[in-house]
């Protein structure tokens, strides 16, 4: 007779990378996501460079940053209220082709020199009002698909296609862009979306229950209800915005010191950002290997206290050294960080809400990143190193506020 542990065991479900791959159309979808995440890794030091090397401005760099992403966070309920109702895939596709659109926009603008700033803010303005569709409908679809016991192992691979997207979009599209010029590698990405888009095309899309009022304006209000009345996603909305206010700023910084203070090549710009995602790839197939439940708090709080202390290396005046010792420690601790918050976002949050609550606390999450982006434009003005102290504080004050306001493993996350 068996015993019984090894019946126990035979009825486990395998919980590995290797059984992903067996989950029906995963695969086209990764492909479809990980192209997009290139280009818009891509696109996000492009533009940087694009306005301190072509305007001459960090201001504008700062601004093109901001206006990259909080017109898609005004309307993210509304594009929540969306993806629960209609679905996921379409609307992926549509977010794809508007920013394909906006960047080939942007280069014939430019080459035809009637490009000046408002326009060049309004342009990227319009295009991030459907990206909440994108970012917001690929995250909400990966629970829908994906057996609960792989959760942290779809994370991992959720939270990698960031970084492996910064290994290859950063270097790349600074690189392009020094060779080719600013229009073909914006051309190149809108290209590149519009791959994305066609690998999209024909993947299904799960339906669940949906708690729809009937009304869209309506349903995107409860969105937000539901969102802030939920314990655990109002701590990781209040925390991991105020942490952003840092990584915003860093985005701005590090370009400054390599170009200005080092008199490098932009092109140093992409390697850095991409070393910070070569150190992020090996650090979240690790951190997916562990299970989560129930030490998800300190594996956010504890990332969060090192991301501290690397902000805080920018300030040593060492050459690059202090930027590759801080772009290392970065990307080494955002695994276990990024894949806590996933995995503590999917369980606390009903299916029925998953595109709405997704979409909001994505959005509110990563409202700190464009605000924090757009106040370095300024200070910069005055010190780099002024800059560099208002991330490091920033970055402080969310990962105390993530110990106090997310809830642990022994309170209820749902009140």
């Amino acid at each position: 007779m068996p015993e019984p542990q090894a019946v126990t065991l035979n009825d486990t479900p395998t919980a590995s990378y290797r059984a992903l791959l067996a989950v029906p159309s995963l695969g086209r979808i990764l492909v479809s996501m990980q192209v997009a995440r290139i280009a818009q890794s891509m696109v996000s030091i492009v533009a940087i460079l694009f306005a301190l090397q072509r305007y001459d401005s960090p201001q504008l760099a700062g601004a093109v940053a901001f206006a990259s992403i909080v017109p898609g966070m005004i309307v993210s309920p509304i594009a929540g209220a969306l993806l629960d109702r209609h679905g996921r895939t379409r609307l992926i596709i549509l977010d794809y082709l508007v920013a394909s659109t906006s960047l080939i926009l942007i280069a014939i603008l430019s080459l035809e020199g009637r490009l000046p700033e408002p326009s060049l803010i309004a342009i990227v303005a319009i295009a991030s009002v459907t990206g909440p569709l994108s970012s917001s409908g690929m995250r909400s679809l990966f629970p829908l698909m994906v057996p609960e016991h792989l959760w942290e192992r779809v994370n991992a691979v959720d939270s990698n296609g960031w970084v492996l997207a910064t290994v290859v979009g950063a270097p790349f599209g600074a690189v392009f862009a020094q060779i080719l010029g600013f229009e073909a590698a914006f051309a190149t990405i809108g290209v590149a979306y519009v791959v994305a888009a066609i690998v999209m095309v024909g993947a299904p899309d799960p339906r669940t229950e949906v708690a729809s009022s009937g009304n869209l304006l309506r349903d995107a209000w409860l969105g937000l209800v539901y969102t802030w009345s939920n314990r655990t996603l109002r701590g990781l909305a209040i925390s991991l915005s105020t942490m952003n206010l840092g990584g915003g700023t860093v985005q701005i910084v590090v370009p400054l010191i390599v170009l200005r203070r080092l008199g490098m090549g932009q092109e140093v710009v992409g390697y850095m950002f991409g070393l910070m995602g070569a150190f992020g790839v090996v650090s979240a197939f690790l951190s997916g290997r562990m299970r989560t439940n129930g030490r998800e708090k300190t594996l956010i709080v504890m990332p969060a206290i090192a991301f501290t202390g690397a902000t805080a290396i920018l300030l040593w005046p060492a050459g690059l050294l202090p930027i590759v010792l801080s772009m290392a420690l970065s990307g080494l601790v955002n695994g276990p960080m990024d894949i806590s918050m996933f995995t503590l976002r999917q369980r606390c949050t009903d299916p029925a809400w998953m595109g709405r609550a997704f979409t909001v606390s994505m959005n509110l999450n990563y409202s700190g990143f464009p605000i924090g982006a757009a106040i370095a434009g300024v200070l910069v003005g005055v010190s780099i190193d002024a800059a560099i102290v208002f991330a490091v504080v920033t970055n402080g004050l969310g990962a105390v506020l993530a110990q106090l306001l997310i809830p642990g493993p022994e309170e209820s996350s749902a009140t």
